[in-house]
């Protein structure tokens, strides 16, 4: 019981006093931080209102500026037009000049505030003056006369010396010519009164530079200006001069200045007055502005936020005390009891703490339950420890049995335990490890750990006495990886060092990692080698400085299959293609598969003969290999290029892309589907020459450097222009056209196709916009690639609502090769394009006969015929019949012809005769700039 009261009078302050303590400082720092974050948003929102104000008082300045300027150079113009005027102007006669304006003089001197008016003749002599000008001003008003004589168009000027005034010079017509001119001036001492009466602020005009000596009770000294009006003198003038000691005029300018004068909180702002580039004197609006309302209402609601927070702060206080009193002291008779009840005063406690009766018991009830209920716990515990030390023996007995667990687990754990003395013999193994060498321990026993697993393989460790992996020959003949973990154990009492190590069987590991290596140089679908592997074994020969030849193979039409009977299908032709190339040509060198329906041989040692051999065995190999689908017969027929190395490239990159444009060429040729370079020189010609091409095709899209021309599609039965076909040019270097046969195919295989067609939709609807409300439609090509083209339609709804174009005026055409190789996509992209509300055509028809079959599914509106049978059509009884089939199949299916390059005049009754409604050739209308046919595209830009 001592012992707890020395140990209570150790406490100087109370839990119940801390508590109180910490929640005040707490509560008080709450307090501060939202009276400080509720004058800080005050204070911004202040700041916000004041810049908005500033701003809208420099916008009225510049308003009230200009509203000056513009009636000032009305006054001038009125001067200017006195009916006589020019003539005295004319005469030369001075007392003409001066009662030609001095009638008008008064008027525009007492009502309009000008301050000086001047005449000058044509030779910018000045031949008459009213009022009274600005001091050094000579120089300025004739270099302003001579301007207006030799432009003939009136002039303002802002000019600022002893005060701030506005010019207007005005040229004086006679029978449409300038005989001289005439100039007004004022001050801004009106602008300065109608500042002040929209502001509200008083306003100053001050300018800097030279002061005149008859205002100096004016001079601001610390800004070197004197103040040429103001408002409110006497009080405004004192507050200038208390603002130019705290701040500098162009600080000013940028930020307004906030001072306390004569009780007052003043808000200081300068507006730069713009004017003529050669003065060195400048004039500057001063506004002061009375924000002491402002400020009174922020301080005034702080300290209401301050006042509040210490009422609520000191409720809470006493709420919490009332709430911890009777709590606490329940709390300091457990901390009384708790130290007997350490010493093992059990009873003391029970007969101290009563027990708990309360039906709903607060957390204090609850720890003297559990202060009860703990001494007896302590009690029965102390009891029952004196048991511990008889059970202690027994648990003695069971760590015995636990060694002997360890040992047979040992022999049962599915790894190989080894352990070796410090010459490395062998001194223990378990079963697992005998299980699996099918030996017995004695024969291990004693042995040299490396004589039994000798050979020794690559560890990845930089120490192998740690990790390592050595092979294992069985009894049975098989071959196994073990992976072993070296560890020293404990030094016997001898001194002598041992290590006990640890063996994993990693043989299937070893097998997968194999797979894996295999999986990486390899093509999954059929099992040649990858890009990455033949480029590496390219290179690699290369670098050896050997010879030989590069055959890229490219599957003609693959596309087709995959769309037409599906990509298995297409896989099918790729696994047979890879077959036939292992089986046929895999002695001759590395055979890999690039992706796609690329394929490459590399024939090491090769030369151009021997290159060219291979290549012609290929061609009727692959035309053989072919397989049935879904009733289509899919061949396997391909391009191939061949790049003889060192010849075409001393590096693997070049001589691959030496070799994709042979392929290309052989693509190109069409009959001989192989193409071998003849020189390096042509080769990297041709690759510069597709390169240029692709340069000046991007930066003829940046730099609109294209032409559009159009030509008329005619109505045969009356001639009549209503649509016209946009055709491209690019502009040539000296302004020649460049016709499309020389950049399309670059813009095709180099993916810029797409980018063209927009160019051309985007300036075919600016210039659809200007003729839609004659009637008249603009057709545009679309190329194959666009219908693959994701983005066509939103872009089509976008240009279409940029440039206002309607859409039932805009005619998309595509050709029939197009729709035909890829038709559900073709019928798609049309039936969008129609959705939109803009006509579609098909281009070249009649070229392959199975598009008749899809004619009717097509949504398309006009038929193109193809021009080769419009030509012959006078001379070929087989042209006559496919022309006449073709208009009785588009009329049939509700769809309207177009014949092509009709060239002479006999073949338009013929046409009329076959119910072609359209024509289009040279005989009707040539190929004109589009700016031409229409002059609005033109002059709208």
């Amino acid at each position: 019981m001592s012992a707890s009261k020395a140990h209570g009078t150790r406490h100087r302050l109370s839990l119940t006093w801390r508590v109180l303590a910490l929640s005040s400082l707490l509560l008080l720092a709450l307090v501060v931080l939202f009276t400080w974050l509720g004058h800080a948003n005050l204070t911004r929102q202040f700041e916000e209102s004041r810049a908005e104000y500033n701003d809208r008082q420099f916008r009225e300045i510049q308003l009230a500026l200009q509203r000056s300027e513009n009636s000032l150079q009305q006054l001038a113009a009125l001067a200017a037009a006195s009916p006589e005027l020019g003539p005295a102007l004319e005469t030369g006669t001075g007392e003409e000049l001066i009662h030609s304006l001095s009638s008008q003089w008064p008027t525009l001197q007492l009502d309009a505030g000008i301050d000086e008016i001047l005449v000058f003749n044509a030779q910018g002599q000045q031949l008459a003056e009213w009022g009274q000008g600005q001091s050094d001003n000579e120089w300025p008003i004739q270099k302003w006369a001579h301007q207006v004589m030799e432009t003939e168009f009136p002039l303002s000027a802002l000019r600022c010396s002893t005060d701030c005034r506005q010019y207007a010079v005005v040229p004086i017509l006679v029978a449409g010519e300038s005989v001289g001119m005439v100039m007004l001036s004022r001050s801004l001492a009106d602008v300065t009164r109608q500042i002040h009466q929209v502001s509200g602020s008083d306003v100053a005009l001050m300018i800097t530079g030279t002061v005149p000596e008859a205002l100096p009770e004016r001079h601001v000294e610390s800004w070197n200006g004197h103040l040429a009006a103001m408002t409110h003198q006497e009080a405004y003038f004192s507050l200038l001069q208390a603002g130019s000691e705290r701040i500098t005029l162009n600080d000013l300018l940028r930020s307004p200045l906030r001072l306390h004068h004569d009780g007052r909180d003043i808000e200081l702002s300068a507006v730069h007055v713009e004017t003529d580039e050669e003065r060195r004197s400048a004039g500057y609006f001063l506004l002061a502005s009375d924000i002491t309302p402002q400020i009174k209402a922020i301080n005034h609601d702080t300290r209401t936020l301050l006042i509040a927070g210490i009422v609520g702060w000191l409720a809470a206080e006493l709420l919490l005390l009332a709430i911890l009193l009777r709590p606490m002291a329940r709390l300091q008779r457990l901390a009384g009891v708790l130290p007997i009840l350490a010493h093992g005063g059990f009873a003391n406690v029970r007969s101290t703490i009563p027990r708990p009766k309360r039906r709903l018991p607060d957390e204090i009830d609850v720890l003297e339950g559990t202060t009860l209920e703990l001494s007896q716990q302590l009690e029965a515990l102390e009891q029952e420890v004196n048991t511990q030390a008889d059970q202690l023996a027994e648990r003695l007995q069971e760590l015995a049995r636990e060694r002997d667990f360890v040992g047979s687990l040992l022999d049962t754990a599915r790894v190989f335990i080894v352990t070796q003395d410090e010459h490395g013999r062998i001194g223990l193994v378990n079963d697992y490890a005998l299980s699996v060498m099918a030996t017995q321990e004695e024969k291990l026993l004693g042995r040299l750990f490396d004589d039994v697993f000798a050979t020794r393989l690559v560890t990845g460790l930089a120490d192998s006495s740690l990790q390592e992996e050595r092979n294992l020959l069985t009894a049975d003949g098989r071959q196994r990886t073990i992976a072993w973990y070296h560890a020293p154990l404990p030094p016997h009492s001898d001194g002598n060092t041992s290590r006990i190590s640890v063996g994993l069987d990693i043989t299937e590991r070893k097998i997968a990692e194999a797979r894996l290596t295999w999986l990486a140089e390899r093509d999954p679908l059929t099992e040649l080698y990858n890009r990455r592997y033949f480029h590496e074994a390219l290179g690699s020969v290369m670098q050896r400085g050997r010879s030989g030849a590069v055959l890229l193979l490219d599957l003609d039409q693959f596309k087709d299959v995959n769309e037409l009977s599906g990509h298995h299908t297409g896989d099918r032709l790729l696994r047979m293609v890879a077959d036939t190339l292992f089986q046929e040509f895999g002695h001759r060198g590395v055979i890999a598969r690039l992706g796609g329906d690329e394929f490459a041989l590399l024939l090491d040692g090769a030369d151009a003969r021997q290159a060219i051999c291979v290549a012609k065995q290929i061609t009727p190999l692959l035309e053989s290999t072919g397989l049935d689908a879904g009733g289509q017969r899919h061949r396997a027929a391909a391009s191939l290029g061949i790049a003889l190395f060192p010849d075409h490239g001393n590096n693997a990159a070049d001589l691959m892309a030496s070799a994709d444009l042979a392929m290309y060429k052989a693509k190109e040729s069409g009959a001989q589907r192989w193409h071998l370079l003849s020189t390096v020189e042509s080769a990297k010609d041709e690759l510069q020459e597709r390169v240029y091409w692709v340069e000046r095709i991007r930066q003829a899209i940046e730099e609109d450097g294209f032409e559009l021309m159009a030509q008329p599609i005619v109505r045969l039965n009356d001639r009549d222009v209503r649509h016209y076909e946009i055709l491209l040019r690019m502009r040539g270097p000296r302004g020649a056209l460049i016709a499309p046969m020389h950049f399309i195919p670059i813009a095709e295989r180099s993916g810029q196709i797409l980018q063209l067609d927009r160019w051309v939709l985007r300036h075919s609807l600016r210039a659809l916009k200007h003729v839609q409300d004659k009637g008249i439609s603009l057709a545009v090509n679309l190329s194959g690639q666009s219908l693959h083209d994701d983005g066509l339609k939103q872009f089509l709804i976008d240009e279409l609502a940029a440039s206002g174009a309607d859409p039932n005026y805009l005619i998309l055409e595509i050709t029939e090769t197009a729709a035909v190789t890829d038709f559900s996509t073709a019928r798609g992209v049309l039936q969008a394009i129609r959705d939109l509300g803009c006509r579609t055509a098909l281009d070249d028809f009649g070229i392959g006969f199975s598009s008749f079959h899809y004619l009717g599914e097509l949504p398309v509106d006009y038929i193109k015929i193809d021009g080769a049978f419009i030509r012959s059509l006078l001379t070929n009884p087989d042209s006559r019949v496919i022309v006449r089939a073709i208009a009785d199949i588009a009329a049939g299916f509700g769809k309207q012809a177009i014949a092509e390059f009709v060239d002479q005049e006999d073949l338009i009754p013929l046409l009329e005769t076959y119910g072609i409604t359209y024509g289009q050739g040279f005989h009707l209308g040539l190929p004109e700039l589009l700016t031409d046919v229409i002059p609005e595209t033109f002059n709208s830009n």
